[in-house]
């Protein structure tokens, strides 16, 4: 159902409705009535308008591998299933720099464009030891580019080698760091972050490095963690802030709404969100950050049939292959416990739905088109 067409009864639903297709940007009080009173038809009609005016039916993904240098951590984050405490480290696993280098090594004779670092906060591996990796992994692979670490990471490394936010990632630069993954944001709001990851990096040391990295030519991404105990309100307070600050560097690639998962976690007890509520997610997300050129879906986290779905609901992107070697999505109860696809599966993923796909690299510019969507249509219905 297209957004002309769709019928409102709502007069301020259908005010936010005039706005979006008048390309005007929605307040904060609009984005809140979307999620209090928008109805998955409506959003999602709004918020496939805007994925197609922006891209039209293309769907991005890339070729990419991950290094988890450990999940032994300093930090106790109450809704991570994936860490280890750092004085409890019998399930942990901490990687030397060779057997990293090893994993770079596998790549050798694949067309991979990227390799994505993201782990715990490891005490014992700083600002001198991920540098000497980022070093070793140009000499071997000049190409590949590299996105890694968080700002919770990187928020402590540059505190323990007693530098600030831009000596640290200017050095990081240096030593061949080219942009930043979002991780780490999880919600901004200090109430609630008090209560799920009080002692790490708060939204607002996350801001400046960010910030910071956009003021240096690095590009970055976003996340928030939804679906916990959260309200509407933080959702939308979070991402103000993200879209204040995009207003202000434009350094920002992609949103990525990533759900929280209860398994084996301190906060099991929180039952997760519905599938609805994750496409109207998805979906407001995309309406509200209009200054945000994507919205990327992690298809291990959804699973291969949510991940099409997402496609219909503002999302224009769903990751790429991945490996199986990743522990992150898994351990946190993803719905792909090996999340590993070939460039063509992904492909043919893409075009069930529909859609066009289109290999990038980590920073947009195309690689490969894949062309049209195939006939199969993927069943949007089942939703209800």
């Amino acid at each position: 159902m297209s957004i002309q067409t769709l019928p409102v009864a709502d007069s301020q639903l259908q005010k936010i409705a005039d706005k979006v297709y008048n390309g005007q940007r929605i307040s904060d009080e609009e984005g809140l009535y979307l999620f209090e009173h928008g109805s998955l038809a409506f959003v999602g009609a709004l918020a496939n308008y805007i994925r197609e005016q922006k891209h039209g039916n293309i769907t991005y993904f890339n070729r990419n591998f991950h290094i988890e240098p450990t999940n032994a951590c300093v930090y106790s984050c109450h809704f991570c299933s994936y860490s280890r405490l750092y004085a409890h480290r019998d399930e942990a696993w901490e990687l030397s720099l060779e057997q990293m280098m090893d994993i770079v090594r596998k790549y050798d004779n694949e067309p991979v464009t990227e390799v994505h670092i993201v782990g715990g906060v490891h005490p014992k591996m700083n600002l001198e030891f991920f540098a000497e990796l980022l070093r070793k992994i140009k000499a071997h692979r000049p190409d590949l580019h590299i996105k890694g670490f968080t700002a919770v990471e990187l928020d402590y490394m540059f505190r323990k080698a007693k530098k600030t936010v831009r000596e640290g990632l200017e050095y990081l630069k240096e030593a061949g760091l080219e942009s930043l993954p979002g991780g780490g944001a999880e919600i901004f709001a200090p109430e609630i972050r008090k209560q799920i990851c009080a002692d790490k990096v708060d939204g607002q040391g996350w801001l400046h490095i960010h910030q910071t990295a956009h003021e240096l030519g690095m590009q970055t991404n976003a996340t928030m963690l939804f679906g916990h105990i959260e309200k509407f309100e933080h959702r939308i307070d979070h991402m103000r802030q993200l879209r204040e600050l995009q207003d202000k560097t434009g350094g920002f690639n992609t949103f990525i709404p990533l759900k929280f998962r209860n398994k084996d976690n301190d906060m099991s007890h929180v039952p997760e969100t519905s599938l609805i509520e994750d496409m109207r997610m998805y979906a407001i997300a995309r309406i509200y950050l209009d200054n945000f050129p994507h919205i990327k879906a992690y298809w291990p986290m959804l699973g291969r049939q949510n991940a099409q779905l997402s496609l219909s609901f503002g999302v224009n992107d769903i990751d790429g292959t991945i490996d199986d070697t990743t522990k992150i999505y898994s351990m946190a109860g993803a719905e792909e416990q090996n999340p590993s696809m070939t460039t063509e599966e992904l492909v043919n993923l893409i075009k069930q739905a529909k859609r066009r796909p289109v290999e990038r690299g980590t920073l947009y510019n195309i690689i490969k088109d894949y062309g049209e969507a195939s006939a199969v249509e993927v069943n949007i219905a089942s939703l209800n």
